[in-house]
């Protein structure tokens, strides 16, 4: 059963559409990836399934419930998001950052427990952070403070977590490291992940199910094999390419094809 699904969603930015009659769904306690170019609507979707854009058209469902008929406590309970560019108050330490999501699940009448303080160290705990407790957010280099946003979406509880683009700016090893992390979190805990990310060879890597998207549509959607073809990765990107499965885990990897030989190669393009 899918826990997140669309009908014939419409989003847009203003007068500007970027999704038009999208219907996808998410399959519960998988790693999903979105992939496509640039500016094809992949954060736009993303948004939308976390309710922080309003539809112009067509229902997002969560567990088959309307997203607009829950409360923003009850929803934040649920559903976890971290935006691609989150911002911290200046100062703030790594424990009262990663403290702030266990807010939907205080009320007037209820504050800060012996419950939030175990919920918050096992999430510390999880990502590695734990050392960095007492530490600034502003300290921190940049897989640190992602791993940190990532314990502050943990701590939140939720059931399905949304990731838009955990890995950008960061080098390859810690993109290794944020992806390792999220692959543990979902076999661990059992937790739903729907990420964006960038490199097709790395959602290729660590998904379940992909979502190819291209002018704000599905071009094709299911596990990575069945998704990363040559044929797709040339429409959704318009690159030519090769796929081969990976020698190290045997999912695709995506070979561009290059446009010229390599100069003193003596070798054309194969």
């Amino acid at each position: 059963m899918p826990v997140l699904r669309t009908e014939k969603l419409s989003l847009s930015y203003d007068a500007t559409p970027v999704v038009t009659d999208l219907s996808v769904e998410i399959p519960a306690g998988q790693i999903t990836v979105i992939v496509g170019a640039n500016a094809c609507g992949k954060s736009t979707l993303l948004r939308g399934l976390a309710r922080l854009l309003a539809p112009k058209g067509g229902t997002v469902y969560l567990d088959d419930v309307d997203l607009t008929r829950l409360s923003g406590s009850a929803l934040a309970t649920k559903l976890g998001m971290l935006p691609q560019q989150p911002v911290a108050p200046d100062g703030i330490t790594v424990s009262d950052l990663v403290g702030r999501g266990r807010h939907p699940h205080q009320r007037w009448f209820r504050q800060w427990s012996a419950e939030d303080e175990r919920v918050v160290t096992a999430a510390l705990e999880a990502t590695g952070t734990a050392e960095l407790a007492n530490r600034s957010l502003d300290e921190l280099s940049g897989g640190q403070r992602q791993r940190v946003w990532i314990a502050l979406a943990l701590a939140q509880d939720a059931e399905t977590m949304l990731l838009d683009e955990p890995t950008t700016f960061l080098d390859l090893a810690h993109q290794l490291e944020i992806l390792d992390l999220v692959h543990d979190l979902n076999r661990d805990r059992g937790k739903t992940v729907v990420l964006v990310l960038h490199d097709l060879n790395l959602a290729a890597r660590y998904a379940d199910h992909l979502i190819a998207l291209k002018a704000g549509k599905v071009v094709a959607s299911g596990n990575p094999v069945e998704v990363v073809t040559a044929a797709v990765v040339e429409q959704v990107f318009g690159l030519p390419c090769a796929v081969i499965p990976d020698p190290l885990t045997g999912t695709p990897l995506v070979l561009p094809r290059p446009r010229r030989p390599r100069p003193g190669s003596g070798r054309g393009t194969r």
